[in-house]
């Protein structure tokens, strides 16, 4: 029930909205009917129609499909405004009166014209103007005129499909207006546009350039008739342009090293700009490296380098000490000096070089020192204490000299300012290399030519000395490293004995019992080179008793007897046969010794020999043979008769 009110609401609407349409329909004004419609301005369509009565204004349409553009006049004619060039249009117009619009007339098309070129103009000399422009959408032709502004003289006319013109043959310093348009297929001209240019002056001429002094570029010209100012442009090679703008025939620019500078000179009038003259190139030096460092500094070379400078071509070195001179040449930014003198101050130039401006010959120097010169070995020599003493000969100023052993058995080194130096602690029986290094604030020298160094041969470790013989002695010992042969002496206040050996051991002969001698042994190497080892003392054995007899004590006693040698000794007495091993011992001082309980009926072996400090017996002296029987006297000494049984006889 609720919606029954809106319904019947709705539909009184309704019914009004139709009465109000047929109302209108009866009472709007005519339809106009369009004469014509045409373009003369590329953004603009007129329109031509026959009046309504009734109609108070009339509304013009323009469609191009795009857009719709629509505009109210009062009377015919009408123009639709705010269009596009070149365009086609449906045109059509509505009548308005108080009480209403009339229905759209039928439409009518319409073509906009060409729009009006765009004009660029300058006058590239006195007696002429060069006219440019860009391209007319739908343009065929252009058409283009020039007279001058004051309308006097001639008209020169241009048609072209080109989009631009020079016309020449005109009057200098005059002021043309130019006027140009373009026109379409059906050869419909366009808008057309306007300018004005004045033809003048002429480009100053004898321009005079000079840089002096460098970092300073002067530009001279002559001067110009008609010309109230000037404007001298400079453009580096790295795209920046300074000018300078004077009344004057001089301008003053600042310039850098290793840049080309393209100049060009302007005379200015009420006329405008002179036509474009000679335009000149100045190349500058190119820059001096200031970033010099050595790379490699000998004796007899210097290795340098530097940063590529702007404009440098070449670059020339050049090294001078005294009257010697050293140069070298080269594209890349670095330099080999070669074959200098060692330990010498030298005066280093880098010059730049260009093809087209030369040398730079005001580029800094810089001193440079060659490593010091190698030192030469004059001789290496031993002291009493075992120290290597080199001795060398050196022209440097100012060096310190490394003196250097090297060997299978380790380096070795010592250091001096003068001309010699000390090194010890060099191991026995090596060979070593020796050569020296000076040294100096630029550098280290080459090594001078290497000299041997042989060391003596090292001393045996051990020595010992046995007593063979009562005059003969063995001396032994172990090998010493690089020896060769060995030279063994035993020296009394009685002589001396001696033993040139390579073995490692040697017997002497010819010595003195019961006396001290002094033991002394050389290595000797190869070459000749000798060690004094270690010295001992070694005294000689007491000398064999003389005179050994033996007597009966009894039926089982036995004494021995000898003579005793010069000197104190203690003896030692043995007895040996087949029933036994009898010994005895002597009191201090006595030359006898019994033995009793001895078997009789046996051979018997009889040594007497002395006995060492160290308690050894010696067992070189001389046995006897004694035959005891058991029968005779009991008393009495030992012998041997013949048929008698009661000796003992030495065999």
């Amino acid at each position: 029930m609720a919606g029954r009110p809106e319904k019947c609401l709705s539909l009184i609407r309704f019914t009004l909205l139709c009465l109000k349409m047929v109302i209108s329909s009866k009472t709007a004004p005519e339809i106009p009917t369009i004469d014509q419609a045409y373009s003369k301005i590329s953004n603009s369509i007129t329109v031509e129609w026959t009046t309504v009565p009734g109609a108070t204004s009339y509304l013009l349409t323009a469609e191009d499909g795009n857009t719709v553009i629509e505009t109210t006049v009062a009377n015919s004619p009408g123009t639709v405004t705010g269009l596009k060039a070149a365009t086609l249009y449906q045109i059509t117009i509505r009548s308005i009166s108080a009480s209403g619009r009339s229905q759209a007339s039928s439409p009518k098309q319409a073509k906009t014209v060409l729009a009006a070129p765009v004009l660029e103009v300058s006058s590239p000399s006195p007696d002429s103007i060069f006219v440019s422009w860009d391209a007319v959408y739908m343009a065929i032709g252009f058409s283009v005129s020039v007279m001058r502004a004051n309308g006097l003289g001639r008209v020169w006319k241009e048609n072209t499909t080109n989009t631009s013109l020079t016309f020449s043959s005109l009057d200098a310093g005059t002021l043309y207006t130019i006027k140009a348009y373009a026109w379409n297929a059906n050869g419909i001209p366009g808008d057309d546009s306007t300018r004005n240019q004045r033809t003048i002056a002429c480009a100053p001429g004898r321009v005079m350039i000079q840089e002096e002094p460098p970092g300073h570029l002067s530009v001279a010209w002559s001067n110009v008739e008609l010309g109230d100012y000037y404007v001298a442009f400079v453009k580096s090679d790295d795209g920046l342009e300074v000018h300078c703008n004077t009344s004057l025939t001089q301008c003053n620019f600042l310039s850098e090293c290793g840049f080309t500078y393209f100049i060009s000179v302007f005379a200015y009038n009420k006329a405008g700009q002179s036509p474009l003259g000679d335009v000149f190139n100045y190349t500058t030096a190119p820059c001096c490296p200031n970033d010099i460092s050595p790379v490699l500094v000998s004796s007899d070379r210097v290795e340098i380098a530097w940063s590529p400078v702007r404009g440098a071509e070449l670059y020339e070195t050049k090294a001078i000490a005294g009257y010697s001179i050293v140069e070298c040449n080269d594209t890349t930014p670095a330099c080999t000096l070669s074959a200098l003198d060692c330990d010498t101050k030298y005066n280093v130039t880098v010059y730049s070089f260009s093809e087209v401006r030369g040398s730079n010959l005001s580029c800094s120097s810089h001193f440079i020192t060659t490593a010091p010169c190698s030192p030469e070995i004059k001789n290496i020599s031993k002291d009493a204490f075992s120290m290597i003493n080199v001795h060398w000969r050196s022209t440097n100023e100012g060096a310190t000299y490394t003196v250097t052993a090297q060997g299978k058995k380790g380096l070795f080194q010592c250091s001096s300012t003068g001309e010699t130096c000390r090194m010890g602690g060099l191991p026995c029986g090596s060979m070593f290399s020796v050569t020296a290094v000076a040294e100096t604030q630029a550098g280290k020298s080459l090594p001078s030519y290497s000299v041997p160094l042989e060391t003596v041969p090292c001393c045996p470790a051990g020595l010992t000395a046995a007593q063979v013989t009562q005059s003969i002695i063995n001396v032994s010992w172990t090998i010493g490293a690089a020896a060769q042969t060995y030279v063994t002496v035993l020296e009394s206040y009685i002589g001396q004995s001696k033993c040139h050996t390579h073995q490692n051991h040697c017997l002497l002969g010819c010595i003195t019992c019961g006396i001290n001698y002094t033991v002394a042994l050389k290595a000797i190497s190869p070459t000749g080179l000798t060690a004094d080892c270690a010295y001992q003392s070694y005294s000689s054995s007491v000398c064999c008793p003389l005179g050994v007899k033996l007597y009966r004590l009894g039926p089982n006693g036995i004494r021995i007897y000898w003579q005793a040698s010069r000197g104190s000794a203690n003896y030692s007495t043995e007895l040996y046969g087949s029933k036994g091993i009898f010994t005895c011992a002597p009191h201090a001082g006595l030359s006898f010794c019994d033995i009793t309980n001895i078997p009789c009926g046996d051979v018997y072996t009889v040594m007497v020999s002395p006995v060492a400090e160290t308690g050894l017996k010696l067992t070189f002296c001389p046995k006897k043979i004694y035959s005891v029987t058991c029968s005779g006297s009991t008393l009495g000494m030992v012998i041997y008769r013949g048929k008698r049984n009661d000796t003992a006889s030495p065999r």
